[in-house]
């Protein structure tokens, strides 16, 4: 029986899940990053301006969607700051109505223009402000307490934050990690993080991956998206596909069609270099192409010893496309 990963009925929507505006530190506002972002092939835009949720839904019309968002982050301080750890988070809404922000603190931790925003923001009066501190515990609490109220948590970009599996891998509430940000490669980081994925995947941790921009500025834009498969652009329809994994994250390659159908795992793409099977275990396969030859399918055996399997494509530019990793005993269901 074939069982589709991405769903076989639907349309992709370009999205960027992580972007900041003139609402925090961001150099552009709202209304131009909808814009530019439209010009440039994108439906969905998700505001993850710091420490605050500020929604824009003037923003939202036939053609692009606008998500609820903001970004949350958790810092060390030791006594040379640049050499702090820090974690990043972005918590995305899941429905157009959630607009109340969680683990908030009335007069710290904003960023940029964010503390001028702060008496917009919706927040349980009643609870206490938020201290935060660089234990996974408190990261844990945040995480846990944002997915109960009803957030989609995405952690990111581990290389810029200074993160190893020593940290990360004591953080169990996400829904996705960034595998790469092109703001953060722009800088000078190496933000593909495919390494760091395969940790968290490894500990079992049964997340999906996103590729983002970032967005501080303006030369950092649309090298890294994230494509949703929905039956249209409304909300929760995108959001929902979002809990589903019916996503895969691309710096520019397509992923048209991924299904899995007797023991054996099937792709079928734009016309790629190569194409890459990564297991969780020593097993993995790269089909090449030669010459001009147009690689754009490959199938792959999925043995029940692999754990979890994931497909990279890279075009002749060498940008990437990454599916979600898949659990076998989930296939094999």
């Amino acid at each position: 029986m074939r069982k589709y990963l991405l769903p076989q009925s639907g349309q992709f929507f370009k999205a960027n899940l992580h972007c900041h505006t003139t609402v925090s530190d961001g150099k552009m506002m709202p209304e131009e990053i909808k814009r530019v972002y439209k010009e440039n092939g994108y439906s969905v835009v998700a505001f993850t301006d710091h420490a605050v949720l500020v929604p824009h839904p003037e923003l939202a019309d036939e053609g692009f969607l606008p998500l609820n968002a903001y970004e949350i982050e958790v810092n060390e301080r030791p006594s040379i700051k640049l050499q702090s750890k820090t974690c990043h988070m972005c918590l995305i809404a899941l429905e157009p109505d959630n607009v109340k922000q969680i683990c908030f603190h009335r007069s710290k931790y904003f960023t940029g223009n964010g503390i001028n925003y702060a008496g917009q923001v919706e927040y349980d009066e009643n609870e206490p402000d938020y201290e935060r501190e660089y234990t996974a515990g408190c990261i844990n609490h945040i995480m846990k307490t944002a997915r109960d109220n009803g957030f989609f948590v995405t952690y990111n970009h581990p290389t810029w934050s200074r993160e190893s599996n020593n940290e990360y891998g004591k953080y169990s509430f996400m829904n996705a990690m960034e595998v790469y940000n092109s703001e953060c490669e722009e800088l000078g980081y190496f933000e593909y993080d495919e390494k760091d994925y395969d940790n968290m995947l490894l500990a079992g941790k049964r997340i999906y991956c996103v590729a983002t921009d970032d967005t501080h500025f303006r030369r950092a834009c649309f090298g890294g998206f994230t494509m949703i498969k929905a039956e249209k652009l409304e909300y929760k329809t995108v959001t929902d596909a979002m809990l589903a994994g019916s996503f895969y994250a691309s710096q520019g390659p397509e992923i048209h069609n991924l299904w899995f159908e007797n023991g054996m795992l099937h792709i079928d793409c734009s016309d790629v270099k190569s194409i890459r099977f990564n297991t969780g275990i020593r097993s993995a396969k790269k089909i090449k192409a030669s010459g001009d030859e147009r690689l754009n399918t490959a199938e792959f055996e999925v043995k029940p010893e692999h754990i979890y399997v994931r497909i990279t494509i890279t075009d002749k530019e060498g940008r990437h496309a990454w599916t979600n990793a898949y659990f076998v005993d989930d296939l094999l269901r």
